[in-house]
């Protein structure tokens, strides 16, 4: 089975098309960093992607990734509940990149994920400066999750086919 990865970017804030916020649902930077956190959304929101690659790494490497001042982590809560997350990462060449991005299993197919989108990418372009802001996402990844990077305005820039 091949796998094609999608590689997307936005160059300039105003092609954001924003989604309103869902009523019920708020997003909330998690300011006070801690590697085991990180490391639970990432479960939390991959177990159906089969994102298990960095669940073997040590505390150690988790906690140089998560707690380093280029890394950020927003979470999105309903109602009490975690919904979501995204995870920005600021390159030295002024680009940001939605390093991980998704809902929690749960919450899938709830129009969470427009608005989820909307709030990484303004949070990307607010993370000063910003030249650009990319992501990359997969066949393996849910079916609609190309599909809300161009709806939000991101374009593709680059494909690449695994066989």
């Amino acid at each position: 089975m091949s796998v094609t990865t999608y590689y997307l970017e936005m160059s300039d804030r105003t092609q954001l098309n924003a989604k309103p916020c869902p009523a019920g649902l708020s997003v909330v930077e998690a300011e006070e960093k801690e590697f085991r956190f990180n490391r639970y959304l990432y479960q939390l929101v991959g177990e159906p992607w089969q994102w298990n690659d960095k669940l073997k790494e040590s505390d150690e490497t988790w906690q140089d990734y998560a707690e380093r001042d280029a890394l950020r982590t927003w979470v999105a809560y309903y109602r009490g509940t975690i919904a979501g997350y995204f995870e920005l990462e600021k390159e030295a060449n002024g680009d940001v990149q939605i390093a991980y991005f998704g809902l929690a299993p749960r919450f899938i197919g709830r129009g969470f994920g427009g608005h989820l989108l909307s709030r990484a990418l303004r949070e990307a372009w607010d993370w000063a400066p910003c030249k650009r802001v990319w992501v990359h996402t997969c066949t393996l990844d849910h079916e609609g999750a190309l599909a809300n990077y161009q709806a939000r305005g991101m374009t593709i820039y680059r494909t690449e086919v695994e066989i």
